[in-house]
């Protein structure tokens, strides 16, 4: 019996190191390319970001909600910092990496304080389904865009790459094929397959592929990767509001937790959580990290395993910390294409425009009560699809939160749900009907 168990904690060890590795590699990956980073730096990305993500898991299950969870850089995040770095030009990069590292520290010690005064009860009053909804079709929005044109080599060529383009149209239909026909591991590891896949044939196809670059072991943890600190208020606020919207995945996760473990998650282990989240977002600020947060998807993996107990969790989140910590295969991981990094997450990021609908599933909508979904979702991909220049002539305090559709529609989604009793048109719709 204690070669068994000891096998299925080895196995599901195993199995959490590869839901981690994929879920986090392509974002420092994403975002060294987005600000310009030279290819040691991003190397050094790619390890830290693989040792904290295995920090913040063991963090959170020993000292936070105590849940296999995964605790990993958040999506929210990753679409606020990507957007950003569109509206801004190159030139300007040092300014907006350091205003955002401060900006994120900042938000990281008002998340922990409010964490730890209880803001879980105030969150879920604020960020209904409605707004979860939005929040989720518009971060789909903005991420499937990018990655799309990650697919077509936009981001190498100024038209489109045929041989880019051709490679990735394949990867999405082969991850598609085994999602959908797989069973068990290799379905619920098609993203991994996909990227291994992808990896191999693009190093075939284009030999001229960038080679291995390692980071200097005594600059892997130097301050500030993203930038020296800088104070632009607009962008260091937009970084604190997106902060503490980045707090709901933390409700939306742990509540789908309570279904899973079939007990209530108490306002205790929110506390604990928020506060952790918190500590997390002020080391991300310091050591260029996409700040973090609990990841709804770990559900999927632990409907799928069926594996409840922490020590598989906590031993895959050890596993993750060495492979971070081996400088060859950061630099290694490091290498891995873009081009085959968006096309494997397009498919990934796919399913939030599922989970948008199911916030909203059993909802009732006129033509009155479509304007709470319809109104912030189109402002915020309209926003969205406007060129950084228009945004030059508004005033530098509130650029960078106009400019950004992510955080807008998100905004006021949160307005129109709060300050708008939809429910009685809803009622006076059902007594007109009546009448009639």
């Amino acid at each position: 019996m204690g070669t068994q168990m000891m096998s299925k904690t080895l196995f599901g060890g195993c199995q959490w190191l590869l839901f981690m590795f994929t879920n986090t590699v392509v974002i420092p990956l994403s975002i060294g390319g987005a600000l310009a980073m030279s290819d040691a730096d991003i190397a050094g990305a790619v390890q830290r970001s693989f040792i904290y993500t295995g920090i913040a898991c063991l963090l959170q299950a020993l000292l936070g909600h105590r849940l296999a969870l995964m605790e990993g850089q958040s999506g929210l995040w990753w679409g606020v910092i990507l957007g950003l770095a569109v509206s801004y030009p190159p030139e300007s990069y040092n300014e907006l990496g350091g205003s955002l590292s401060i900006g994120i520290i900042f938000g990281g010690i008002l998340i922990a304080i409010l964490g730890a005064i209880g803001m879980g009860r105030l969150l879920k009053k604020w960020f209904t389904p409605v707004v979860m909804s939005v929040f989720l079709f518009l971060l789909a929005t903005q991420l499937i865009t990018i990655f799309f044109k990650g697919m077509l080599g936009l981001n190498d060529h100024a038209r489109i790459h045929l041989p880019t383009a051709g490679l990735s149209v394949l990867l999405i239909l082969l991850v598609i094929l085994l999602m959908i026909k797989g069973k068990g591991l290799i379905s619920h590891f098609a993203l991994l397959i996909g990227i291994v896949v992808g990896w191999v044939v693009f190093r075939l196809l284009f030999a001229d592929a960038k080679t291995e670059t390692a980071a200097h072991a005594s600059s892997l943890f130097d301050l500030w990767p993203w930038g020296s600190p800088h104070w632009n208020i607009g962008i260091i606020l937009t970084a604190i509001l997106a902060g503490l919207i980045n707090t709901t995945n933390t409700v939306a996760t742990l509540k789908e937790a309570e279904v899973f473990y079939e007990k209530p998650v108490t306002d205790r282990q929110y506390r604990r959580s928020f506060v952790l989240t918190g500590f997390n977002s002020v080391v991300s600020g310091l050591f260029g990290l996409v700040p973090y947060a609990p990841y709804t998807s770990s559900l999927g993996f632990l409907y799928s395993t069926r594996i409840k107990e922490s020590v598989p969790f906590m031993l895959g989140a050890g596993l993750f910390i060495l492979l971070g910590a081996i400088p060859v295969l950061g630099a290694f991981f490091s290498t891995l294409p873009e081009s085959v990094g968006d096309a494997v997450l397009f498919v990934a990021y796919l399913q939030l425009f599922g989970s948008a609908l199911k916030n909203i599933r059993g909802m009732t909508f006129d033509f009155r009560t479509v304007y709470r979904i319809a109104t912030p979702t189109l402002l915020g991909i309209a926003l969205m699809n406007l060129p950084r220049e228009v945004f030059a002539g508004l005033p530098a305090l509130i650029r960078p939160l106009l400019s950004n559709g992510l955080l807008m529609g998100i905004l006021l989604a949160v307005i129109l749900e709060n300050f708008i009793h939809w429910d009685r048109f809803s009622e006076q719709e059902a007594i007109q009907k009546e009448t009639i």
